[in-house]
């Protein structure tokens, strides 16, 4: 029978491991091991960023793989500094208390919290906040190396401005955390993005050490497009899990849009499409590539936010580019509705008035079917009674009501 690590691997989820042979000889051997990722609560929503790690826990899980979710209620209040060239802002527990809380409910949308391999969710602020700081160092400070940690890939962005004590501890404190659950869960494995490969590796080296025993070690890839940067980043900022910071339709259409060059990946990892479909949807190069891509938008918004939202996002999208009815509509102020340029910054379209003179001196915006030339167009009487559709370019479209 497969190995899921070689089913996830197939699919494009693995980067790096440790120990795969004996990991797979385990899988093969023993029914529900326990596997960990760990989310610092720095913002009240999941992000596209975690889509992925989220999408590989739905398939471990399926695999009959217990998924464990560890929810840095501590380690949040020191911050990680892997990927970062600064020190992250420091966060109160009220805060980092409100985040967990947000994070629950958009987590069941990928994985059980019920059956005989329900996933546990645990907050690693109940070990860490109350340690005793001198027996933590003596216990578990004295199995790491400090020269060898210097050498990690999380720590050597930070050492040009300089990297604090504070931080430096951030590595000691996820591989005690993955000391914790292997007592108290045996949990075997330990699961996170790429950029985390330095304290993945750091815990089950800890628990090698320590306990004598098998502990693993995977990492993902990042989600990059194929020249390498990050996904998920938009004019407007992140791409959010949550509705209310990213609709829907905004969701929807940012998969729909992706380049063609990176809709077979992404169908890989973030949508559940056998692998053999997946293959005959990216069989052609050209323009029936958008098929794809219109599968991409729907497959994940489903996941997200339902079937209905999908469905939704996905007429509003279809109308927009056909002149049909349903289109994505808000509303504007009569203060907002001054100009076309101002329109564009209420509507998010553009950031700023700048922006917004750069889109209409591009020939990019177009009210109804009349392309804006001006940067001082004022919207028609008509325009504010009755509503309006105003385009920017050729991927937004929206149905705007002056009240």
């Amino acid at each position: 029978m497969e190995s899921i690590v070689d089913i996830l691997r197939e699919r494009g989820f693995i980067k790096q491991t440790v120990y795969e042979d004996e990991l797979k000889e385990k899988l093969a051997t023993q029914s529900g091991v326990p596997f960990y990722v760990g989310f610092d609560p720095t913002a009240d929503s999941l992000h596209v960023g975690h889509f992925l790690a989220l999408m590989a826990m739905g398939h471990l899980q399926r695999a009959g793989l217990k998924p464990i979710v560890l929810l840095g209620g501590g380690t949040a209040m020191v911050g990680d500094p892997s990927a970062r060239s600064d020190m992250r802002p420091l966060m109160t527990k009220e805060t980092i208390n409100h985040n967990v809380a947000c994070f629950k409910k958009q987590m069941s949308r990928f994985f059980s919290f019920e059956g005989e391999n329900a996933a546990v969710l645990v907050n690693n602020g109940d070990w860490l906040l109350d340690l005793n700081y001198v027996d933590f160092i003596r216990d578990i400070g004295r199995f790491f190396s400090v020269n060898k940690m210097l050498t990690a890939e999380c720590f050597k962005a930070r050492m040009e401005k300089g990297l604090s004590f504070l931080e430096f501890n951030y590595m000691l404190m996820q591989a005690y955390d993955f000391l914790v659950l292997f007592q108290k869960y045996g949990c075997l494995l330990e699961c996170g993005g790429d950029d985390q490969w330095s304290n993945i590796l750091a815990g089950a080296d800890l628990i090698r050490r320590k306990e004598q025993k098998s502990a693993f070690a995977m990492t993902f890839t990042l989600l990059t497009t194929s020249e390498g940067v990050k996904m998920g980043k938009t004019q407007k900022g992140a791409l959010w899990l949550d509705k209310e910071k990213t609709p829907p339709y905004d969701f929807y259409q940012y998969f729909r849009n992706v380049q063609d060059a990176d809709v077979e990946t992404c169908l890989r990892l973030l949508t559940l499409i056998p692998t053999e479909e997946i293959l005959e949807l990216v069989r052609f190069k050209d323009e029936r590539i958008n098929r794809a891509k219109e599968r991409l938008a729907f497959e994940v918004t489903k996941i997200i936010h339902g079937e209905e939202e999908a469905q939704t996002a996905q007429k509003q999208a279809q109308s927009a580019f056909s002149g049909g009815d349903e289109i994505l509509e808000k509303t504007v102020t009569k203060a907002e509705a001054d100009s076309v340029a101002s329109v564009l910054v209420a509507l998010k379209l553009a950031p700023s008035k700048g922006e917004a003179k750069r889109l209409i001196q591009s020939n990019a915006v177009i009210i109804n079917e009349t392309p804006v030339t001006d940067f001082a167009a004022k919207l028609s009487d008509a325009d504010v009674i009755n509503g309006f559709i105003i385009h920017k370019g050729k991927k937004n479209h929206i149905k705007v009501t002056v009240v």
